[in-house]
């Protein structure tokens, strides 16, 4: 299980991931802020988003609303310490699948999230991913222009397929290094932008035009 906890409590946060790691072995991104939310929840695949309500940079209120209407399909779990039933309403009617109010027990949390597991999916992404001339297979991981097959290292192809799953949106070179090296690596910033460069090479050798653009300040991205 792939789950994206939100939450801006540093105690509660940290506990919440051992426990859910310690009883689960599931693997689990932890953001602070709602627009930090809203970027890992569309850069990624999750099973479930665990989101708090009461967070700096759109609450989770706001965020849960954002997902839908961009047609996120994943589960979402709301928590709160708002226990009215006008407050439980407002965070169904934004779009979350379950509100669970704090404090909870961290049995209460695990129980709901393996009924939202069981009555939600995320869709498989399509093995092929196509734009222009370009084609990505991602169980082959292979990469095609035209005839000609592009020879991309592992990093390299994670990257290209991240940016070919965001397309028409800006992924933060912070968000790029957490989902293909995790947050935890010793690689900084400077490989990013080298291993995007090495992508772009490879790419115009092959004859592609130029198709990850760069953001200045803040990333890179593909035009839809």
């Amino acid at each position: 299980m792939k789950i994206l906890l939100a939450e801006d409590d540093i105690q509660l946060g940290e506990l919440t991931v051992h426990i859910l790691k310690k009883k689960t072995g599931c693997t689990i991104d932890w953001v602070t802020t709602g627009n930090d939310a809203f970027d890992y929840a569309l850069a990624s695949s999750y099973d479930i988003v665990v989101l708090d309500w009461m967070m700096p940079d759109g609450d989770g209120r706001d965020t849960c609303a954002r997902l839908r209407k961009t047609g996120y399909l994943g589960a979402i779990l709301m928590l709160t310490a708002k226990d009215s039933l006008q407050d439980r309403v407002e965070g169904l009617d934004a779009g979350a699948d379950d509100y669970l109010v704090k404090p909870f027990e961290m049995d209460e949390l695990l129980a709901r999230m393996r009924a939202l597991t069981r009555r939600n999916f995320v869709p498989l992404q399509d093995d092929v991913v196509q734009i222009g001339a370009l084609k990505l297979q991602r169980t082959s991981q292979i990469v095609i222009q035209g005839q000609h097959e592009i020879q991309l290292t592992p990093r390299e192809f994670q990257i290209l397929d991240l940016l070919l799953q965001n397309r028409g949106r800006t992924l933060s070179r912070e968000v790029i290094m957490d989902k293909v090296w995790g947050l935890d690596t010793d690689v900084n910033l400077k490989t990013i932008d080298a291993t995007i460069k090495f992508i772009r090479k490879k790419l115009e050798l092959s004859g592609s035009r130029e198709l990850i653009h760069s953001v200045r300040g803040v990333g890179y991205k593909i035009e839809s």
